[in-house]
């Protein structure tokens, strides 16, 4: 392998799981153009993964032999990269919440940036632009409650509520509360009604 692939092999391999390796972060080991061709040519290799554009990332080594990395890990280190907000989408929410057995087919997260796709191996993962609303208390489960609802919809808003409500802790309500300013009013009026009564 030539010196610049090394290098970069080398620079990649000392990172944690799921770190972005960028171009522009690797301009210490020679110019614009040999970086991108040499991470073309890693890519191509099969030694790093070409995630989206401009954006790789180093295969997990197992005993089973190499695997894209954790994709959570990824997405929360993009979200980080890109000064984004990136969130599971209303069908995970549910999924997570216990409202609904249905598996998500396909891997869906929301954000505050642009759509686009991102490829971790064989499995692709769809980035959606979502309205602040839907992003509102990114890390809580205040936030997935709110992207559970608004995936079920209006007709079945107040019925899970009766179900979510008893689980959340009175720091997840206050969340829950503050995020009704965002919601649109088919959310926002029961959840208003219920978080009254509890």
């Amino acid at each position: 392998m030539p010196e610049l692939p090394k290098r970069i092999m080398a620079h990649a391999e000392s990172l944690p799981e799921a770190t972005p390796v960028c171009p522009g972060a690797l301009l210490h080991l020679g110019n614009r153009a040999a970086i991108d061709q040499a991470l073309s040519r890693l890519a191509r290799a099969g030694r790093l993964l070409r995630v989206c554009h401009g954006v790789y990332m180093c295969p997990v080594e197992t005993r089973f032999g190499s695997c894209p990395p954790n994709v959570g890990k990824a997405v929360d280190a993009l979200a980080a990269l890109w000064g984004e907000t990136i969130v599971p989408c209303g069908g995970a929410a549910a999924n997570q919440l216990g409202l609904t057995t249905q598996n998500p087919v396909r891997e869906v997260h929301l954000t505050s940036g642009r759509s686009r796709k991102l490829r971790f191996g064989g499995l692709t993962v769809e980035l959606r632009h979502a309205p602040r609303w839907l992003l509102a208390a990114p890390r809580g489960k205040a936030g997935a409650v709110i992207r559970a609802l608004a995936w079920l919809g209006p007709e079945e808003v107040e019925e899970r509520l009766g179900a979510i409500m008893p689980t959340l802790t009175k720091s997840e309500m206050e969340e829950l509360s503050a995020a009704r300013a965002l919601m649109p009013n088919w959310m926002a009026e029961p959840v208003s009604a219920k978080l009254s009564r509890a």
